[in-house]
């Protein structure tokens, strides 16, 4: 078979195929008796096993390996093509992320393109300084998807509140996103999530924040508690209670439960939280001390019964504080 109908018949052209003849990958087994290359069954089925593997990602140098060395194992190579490939896709679907990012951009002329693929460099660059700027200038300009993206990735502390910044101000869209990193399998993306959540105006985050009340993830479950406590919804309620119990930011369980007891009624039904938790049997000396002090910041009757009543507490510590905040109420 001539080289033209080689071609013809595997789609793999005069040129490629002296080329390849060229690295020694296909020798053509004769010749006419004008000089023409004239190849075999068995040398257009190697042509064939060529293309296949190229196909895969080989490159001719691993092919002329795979398909002459009688030792060579595809394991190793197969394993490394698989590496190879997942960059590969890796890297496409960032490319893919960032056109999208441009696009959401509504660019009116190149410089807005490229203002924005800088700011997108920028954002991940591991300078903390290039990516704080990058955070306090990128309001206006950087998709909101792609801050909530790096307010969940960053570590750094200033960075990190530079991006939940520019996120309170970026007018929304990015609570759904945040929504996903309350469900990480890593603590510090779940945190970075519900504080970025907390500093977010609007009702989208906050319907977010009542659902991570739930949370099995206790710091999520505080952080969402305290930001619903300045926002003045009683449901977060039982899990500062619970905070108090448990010795995290009490001090900040406190202050919020004393601005969420705003009326008679709510006062007095976190007094009588506070005042069945300091009664449990299972709740430790140092945590009935915590609520007790809690009491302190809860006005109305009920509060006050309470403290009058832990006076007479078998637990000195207890008995003196209830005594010293009566005193402080004009009630003692």
């Amino acid at each position: 078979m001539l080289i033209g109908e080689v071609a013809r018949r595997s789609g793999v052209s005069a040129r490629m195929l002296r080329h390849y003849e060229s690295l020694g990958l296909v020798r053509p087994s004769g010749r006419t008796g004008s000089g023409y290359r004239e190849y075999s069954g068995e040398d257009v089925r190697r042509i064939f096993h060529i293309e296949s593997l190229r196909a895969v990602g080989l490159s001719l140098r691993e092919i002329g390996r795979a398909l002459d060395d009688p030792g060579f194992t595809p394991a190793d190579l197969v394993d490394d093509l698989i590496r190879r490939t997942r960059e590969r896709i890796a890297a496409e679907t960032e490319l893919l992320i960032r056109l999208d990012r441009v696009h959401a951009t509504d660019p009116a002329a190149w410089e807005d393109v490229l203002q924005v693929l800088a700011l997108l460099r920028a954002l991940g660059s591991t300078s903390a300084g290039t990516r704080q700027r990058a955070a306090l200038a990128s309001v206006d300009e950087v998709p909101v998807e792609a801050l909530a993206q790096a307010a969940l990735g960053e570590g750094d502390p200033y960075v990190a509140g530079a991006l939940r910044w520019a996120l309170s101000r970026s007018g929304g869209g990015g609570a759904a996103l945040l929504a996903e990193g309350l469900g990480s399998p890593v603590a510090a993306v779940r945190e970075r999530a519900v504080r970025a959540l907390a500093e977010m105006p609007g009702r989208e985050a906050a319907t977010l924040l009542r659902d991570a009340l739930v949370s099995p993830d206790a710091v999520v479950r505080g952080r969402a508690a305290l930001a619903l406590g300045a926002r003045g919804e009683a449901a977060a309620i039982p899990v500062l209670v619970d905070m108090i119990v448990a010795g995290s930011n009490d001090t900040d369980a406190a202050d919020a439960l004393s601005v969420l007891a705003g009326d008679d009624t709510a006062a007095d039904r976190i007094a009588s939280l506070l005042v069945g938790r300091i009664g449990d049997e299972t709740t430790g000396q140092p945590a009935r001390g915590r609520l007790t002090q809690a009491l302190a910041g809860i006005p109305g009757a009920t509060a006050s019964r309470a403290l009058a009543d832990l006076v007479g507490d078998a637990d000195r510590a207890v008995a003196l504080t209830a005594a010293y905040l009566l005193r402080l109420r004009g009630d003692g």
